[in-house]
């Protein structure tokens, strides 16, 4: 499994995917947009993020990639089942999701933006929106606790 992270703008909440991805066995992170780096265009570490993911960085494989619409059109021709994490009208259960054989094989979760989420050209490319039932009062969840259930349930239950 890969992730995918679209225009998240906080350090802390890169450097806890990355320390998630890490306990999860992700193996790689694509870095898009404005989506913060371990390190800066300078090569040096950026120390907000790293402390967050506190060697995470260091273990999961990440590539910067500016555009997500072409890293998505880009992993759709190398057979990948694009997953996005989002609440729309055409979301699904997390908790309904089933993923074939070759789906597992080669599946890639897309988390967007903390306040705009996804827009509608990555879901337009997403094989499936998958939400996370919301049962209090607050109608979501911070994108790096999101990340950590999505990836967990998702392995658990594709084994």
């Amino acid at each position: 499994m890969i992730a995918i992270l679209h225009n998240i703008r906080s350090n802390h909440n890169v450097g806890s995917i990355f320390r998630t991805a890490d306990a999860a066995g992700i193996e790689k992170i694509y870095l898009c947009g404005i989506t913060p780096a371990p390190v800066d265009r300078f090569g040096r570490d950026n120390k907000a993020l790293t402390k967050v993911a506190l060697g995470g960085n260091e273990y999961v494989d990440w590539e910067y990639t500016k555009s997500t619409t072409k890293l998505l059109d880009t992993l759709k021709k190398d057979k990948y089942t694009i997953l996005a994490i989002e609440q729309s009208k055409n979301s699904k259960s997390l908790y309904d999701i089933k993923l074939t054989k070759p789906q597992r094989q080669k599946t890639a979760i897309i988390m967007g933006n903390e306040v705009k989420g996804l827009p509608s050209s990555i879901l337009n490319r997403a094989n499936k929106i998958i939400e996370i039932p919301m049962h209090g009062k607050k109608e979501s969840l911070n994108v790096s606790v999101a990340f950590g259930i999505a990836v967990f349930e998702l392995l658990q239950k594709n084994t």
